[in-house]
Order: C-alpha cells, then sequence, then structure tokens
C-alpha cells in the first residue's frame, strides 16, 4: 500500500515565473512533458479526482507551475513543452520557467517524465531526460497512452523509447494510461517510495 493517501488531495498555487516559487516546504514531486502527453489527466487519475488538473482542449495551455498537496507531499505540474503553436517568447517563458524551477534548491523527492508510448521521444524530451541525469536528480519515466496499443506492440515500443533516451537500467519506467488506469497503482507505489526514500535521507 503506498504510504500517500492520493485521495486526500487540492490544488495550492500556480506561478507564472520562476522567481515567484516560494521555497519547499514539503517533499516536491514534479510532472513533466510534452504539451500533449496527457499530464492532467495522468494528475488526475493519480489524485482519483476528474478535473483538478485543468485538461485543455488546446494543447500548450499550462503556462504556469501548478503546486497540489497530496497528503503533506507537493505534486508540482510544470509547463507542457514543445507546442508549436505559441510565439517564441512564450517558448522562452515555459523554458525559463522549466529550467527556472531545477536550478533552485528544493526538496527533489522524484521527478516523473512523461513520454508518448506511440511516438519516438522528441528532442526536447531527450533534452528534459539528459538535464535531469546530468543534474543527478532522481527520475521516472511514465510512457503515457498504453491503451493505444496492444501488449506486445507496448513492449516493444517500450524498449525502443528506452535505448533512444539512454536510460541508465535503475530508472523505473511505467507503462501508463489515464483512460483504463493502467500502471497508476504501480506509479502510486513508485512515487510514495520516492518520498518515504527522501524523508529518510532528511532523517540522517
Amino acid at each position: 500500500m503506498p504510504s500517500i493517501n492520493f485521495h486526500n488531495a487540492k490544488f495550492c498555487a500556480a506561478y507564472g515565473t520562476a522567481a515567484q516559487l516560494p521555497a519547499s516546504s514539503a517533499p516536491e514531486v514534479s510532472f513533466s512533458g510534452r504539451s500533449n502527453v496527457g499530464k492532467s489527466s495522468l494528475l488526475n487519475k493519480l489524485m482519483f479526482r476528474k478535473g483538478l488538473a485543468k485538461v485543455s482542449s488546446t494543447p500548450g495551455k499550462t503556462a504556469t507551475i501548478n503546486f497540489y498537496d497530496v497528503d503533506g507531499v507537493d505534486f508540482v505540474d510544470l509547463p507542457g513543452y514543445g507546442y508549436a503553436k505559441v510565439s517564441k517568447s512564450e517558448l522562452s517563458r515555459w523554458s525559463d520557467l522549466i529550467e527556472g524551477y531545477f536550478n533552485q534548491q528544493r526538496a527533489f523527492a522524484l521527478a516523473v517524465q512523461l513520454v508518448d508510448l506511440r511516438h519516438e521521444p522528441s528532442k526536447l524530451d531527450r533534452h528534459m531526460v539528459g538535464f535531469l541525469q546530468e543534474a543527478g536528480l532522481p527520475f521516472a519515466i511514465a510512457l503515457t497512452k498504453a491503451d493505444k496499443m496492444s501488449k506486445q506492440q507496448a513492449a516493444k515500443q517500450r524498449a525502443a523509447i528506452v535505448r533512444s533516451l539512454e536510460l541508465p537500467g535503475d530508472v523505473p519506467v511505467v507503462l501508463t494510461s489515464s483512460e483504463k488506469g493502467t500502471g497508476i497503482d504501480d506509479l502510486r507505489t513508485l512515487i510514495s517510495s520516492a518520498v518515504d526514500g527522501f524523508e529518510a535521507l532528511l532523517e540522517n
């Protein structure tokens, strides 16, 4: 059983610049990925809510860093990246937001990087994973939209994505579907373990 009660979730605040972010007051689990990867849907499924994280019909609408309190753990929803139909200045602001967040001294318990299982990881996906590795941050990969493929196709595509991202063997990779609930319990358990491990480190 996960140690975090995922039912106990509420929206806290949204920030438009990294400079506005308050100092960490709890372990943080961040979620990053392309603008149409299904991040809001995954967050809602994790938190047993339908509309806590706003699912937009227009990709690239999340232009803020959104904080949710989940049983005393901060879930941090980072802006989706890579959506072409916004201005260069807006793309630059999103990039500054994401990098600004990770470049701060924060209570990083886990970064969950979302990648659409159906597609080859984008250049930005690979850049993000490379950044997390170089920064030495604990991270996991959630492959979204697993319900759109057969189990055999999904397994094959998972292996191809792991190769493309050049992932070390110790990085967890979870197949998920917000539609069907596939892998959601596994992700909850993974997040709980990461937070428990982070808190144990702080105590020592």
